[in-house]
């Protein structure tokens, strides 16, 4: 009877110790990459209109980390939705966020954190790590609803491209987020008022650009560069002067990531959904993510 015991012990550590090791597999827990990661959102880039000779601080991502150009948005294409989706790990169906100006939900959200919230990106890392700076600025006022507000340290809004770049370099500089998103309103307005592809929307993503070369300065200047990890992404793209449809020029955004232990890979063809980068995110930091969460982190980082 003891041996037989003896053998039934050994067999359950070895069932522990398999399922504890697929569960490290399916992505749930991963040992961190680095202690920051800088979000350099674009609303409305759209892969269909991206011109990677003219943007030389963005190609330089490109060429030293992983990219692709067939992120798909989730339905509608449009803005507050996709925000969400990208944040919240999931899409409109669970999230519940339904319109391109959605501040609340219109669909009650499947899961709701302790601030009556679907959980975030911002506010797992900040229930796993408090001492973590996490901040978030935008142009668009929605966005302040969409991050879980109470999870982060430092939310504002900027009035320009100009404005919002300085904001975010006195912070890098003042408090060296661990977690930073920063997301332009530009090329969503150039494409709403004068037309996706137009020249004066690409001059806005070359003007954007020249901000993410300063923003990576702030890094080096602030000696966290070395520690970081850098995202360029968008929620959705446009055809004509709107968004909303099933087109892929609507759908279709870049998403460009580089940095610590980040494999320099180029091109990858993995699919890739808007939820994905809210897990790409948690992976970095190594954080269990919620099981309502549908996102998976991209196979883009050092083994």
């Amino acid at each position: 009877m003891k041996a037989i015991r003896t053998l039934m012990h050994v067999a359950a550590i070895a069932m522990c110790i398999a399922v504890c090791g697929n569960a490290d597999a399916a992505g749930k827990k991963s040992k961190p990459k680095a202690k920051h990661v800088i979000l350099l959102g674009l609303d409305g880039m759209s892969s269909a209109d991206f011109k990677v000779e003219q943007l030389p601080n963005i190609k330089s991502l490109m060429d030293n980390g992983s990219y692709t150009f067939k992120k798909r948005s989730v339905l509608p294409s449009s803005s507050a939705v996709n925000w969400a989706a990208m944040f919240m790990g999931v899409g409109t169906e669970l999230h519940g966020y339904t319109t391109w100006g959605s501040k609340t939900p219109e669909l009650e959200s499947r899961v709701v954190n302790e601030h009556g919230i679907m959980p975030t990106m911002f506010s797992i890392l900040d229930k796993k790590h408090p001492e973590y700076e996490i901040g978030c600025i935008s142009q668009w006022e929605t966005i302040e609803c969409l991050i879980d507000s109470k999870a982060v340290d430092y939310y504002e809004q900027g009035g320009s491209i100009d404005a919002l770049s300085d904001l975010a370099i006195k912070y890098i500089s003042e408090k060296k987020p661990n977690l930073f998103a920063i997301c332009w309103d530009t090329p969503d307005h150039e494409g709403h008022t004068i037309g996706w592809g137009s020249e004066e929307y690409l001059a806005g993503v070359r003007h954007v650009d020249e901000c993410i070369g300063k923003v990576i300065q702030a890094t080096k200047d602030a000696g966290i560069y070395d520690d970081c990890i850098f995202i360029v992404t968008a929620d959705h793209g446009g055809i004509n002067k709107g968004h909303g449809g099933i087109t892929l020029n609507e759908m279709e955004t870049p998403f460009i990531i580089c940095g610590k232990n980040v494999r320099n890979t180029g091109e990858f063809d993995d699919s890739m959904m808007q939820f994905d980068v809210a897990a790409t995110v948690t992976e970095v930091f190594g954080l269990e993510r919620p099981q309502v969460w549908i996102g998976r982190p991209m196979d883009v980082f050092k083994k």
